[in-house]
């Protein structure tokens, strides 16, 4: 008898966490125009890194219309909704980014953005080329889908808007980074954490993750190059640092080529931006070449720094000139806890069905949610938003990227459930 009571108490509550389930997906679904709408106005919209004061807005009236304790002015504009439940338990807290990029918008979405800039004394447009108009309205879905459900939650839901994913302004602070100095881990103190990244190369309806480390190392580089100026005409009367920079540029690869332990994880160095003299005629006195470099590994990350500093200085040296590099470090390794991974990873199954969940290989890409993963266990996963028919995606951080509205739904649904299921099983 005693058994019989057992079964049917676990049978019981299987169909009650089976209906929260329908719960969650009905009202995931009844909203789902809504988030559509809101990703649109945020892309028309777009804001670059430390500068989301619109976007800010839009989220703070939008918790505030939930019954969510909101607080402002986190980090710049970061935005932070608290959720509590009515029974008590863990905090975990959800994060979405909401900057955008310095990019010309190319592509003929209806919502495109037109919105222009200058930019490091250079005129551009501004784009939401990396997809956090879709993290920042599915974070939006999720508090509204959670927020009616407060009589299953065990414990308390942080809501993390962060701004200046994509880096700060040069000489401000902002990011991840500034968040947790300014306390949004604290207060309540959070135990886990959880995010995603909508990808534009990954199908609709499809998850990648991977335990352990996920995302590189990235640091800034900014090498400043002094020659000797002269005519164009007469070369040898002068020191020509772009030349140098040239040199140095094919030097830098030979790094990675010939004294990185590859086996050991990838690593990438990239010069993104070169910029000296005013005239054709001109060699000019000096030059500056801005870039990144990314890693996986530690130790390899300080082999290249190393070598990187070194190789620039003689380099120019040996062309008669000087060089210097100065670092700055913009994000550690994305590292997904594997306890906090391996709990989670059914909750992906269940939503999503577990042929359209895969584990995935390290990226050299960077993601400043890593701060947040030096100070609790973080769980970070990649969510398709890629028409299944396309052949070609754009990548990330282009004039054409573009990723479907489709594809966020699963979001909403996943992130809601991850919630639920880490404070009611952990």
């Amino acid at each position: 008898m005693r058994y019989v009571l057992l079964l049917q108490l676990y049978l019981l509550c299987g169909f009650a966490h089976a209906q929260m389930d329908q719960d969650i997906l009905k009202d995931a679904e009844s909203i789902e125009s809504k988030v559509i709408d809101w990703r649109h106005y945020f892309h028309q919209n777009p804001e670059l890194s430390n500068r989301e004061f619109n976007t800010a807005k839009k989220i703070e009236a939008h918790l505030k219309s939930l019954g969510i304790e909101v607080q402002t002015g986190i980090a710049i504009t970061g935005v932070v909704g608290i959720l509590k439940g009515d029974l008590p338990g863990k905090v975990v807290a959800l994060r979405a980014d909401i900057d955008a990029l310095p990019v010309t918008e190319r592509n003929n979405l209806p919502f495109k953005s037109t919105v222009t800039t200058t930019f490091l004394d250079t005129p551009t447009g501004v784009m939401h080329a990396c997809g956090h108009d879709t993290h920042t309205a599915i974070l939006m879905g999720v508090a509204e889908v959670l927020s009616k459900h407060r009589d299953k939650i065990k414990g308390t839901i942080k809501f993390i808007f962060q701004p200046a994913e994509e880096g700060p302004p040069p000489g401000e602070e902002g990011g991840a980074k500034l968040m947790i100095k300014e306390g949004v881990l604290k207060n309540p103190n959070v135990d886990a954490i959880f995010g995603l990244h909508i990808n534009s190369s990954t199908p609709v309806g499809t998850i990648r993750y991977k335990s352990g480390g996920t995302m590189a190392a990235v640091e800034r580089f900014v090498v400043k190059v002094q020659g000797k100026g002269t005519h164009g005409s007469a070369p040898w009367t002068g020191v020509d640092p772009i030349l140098i920079s040239a040199k140095i540029i094919d030097g830098f690869q030979t790094i990675i080529s010939r004294e990185s332990p590859l086996v050991d994880g990838a690593a990438v160095i990239t010069v993104g931006k070169i910029t000296s003299g005013v005239r054709f005629n001109i060699i000019p006195e000096s030059a500056e070449m801005i870039g990144t470099v990314r890693t996986l590994d530690s130790d390899m990350r300080d082999l290249i720094m190393t070598r990187m500093t070194e190789m620039a200085s003689a380099i120019a040296k040996a062309y008669g000139g000087s060089a210097t590099v100065e670092w700055q470090n913009n994000t550690v390794v994305t590292y997904n806890d594997p306890n906090l991974t391996a709990s989670m990873v059914p909750t992906l199954e269940r939503v999503a069905g577990a042929e359209n969940v895969w584990v995935t290989k390290a990226s050299t890409g960077g993601e400043d949610f890593s701060y947040f993963q030096e100070e609790v266990p973080g769980f970070y996963f990649f969510l398709g938003g890629m028409d299944p028919l396309n052949e070609t995606p754009y990548p990330h951080h282009t004039p054409d990227f573009q990723v479907e509205d489709s594809g966020m739904l699963l979001g909403v649904k996943v992130m809601s459930q991850l919630a639920l299921d880490y404070l009611n099983t952990n």
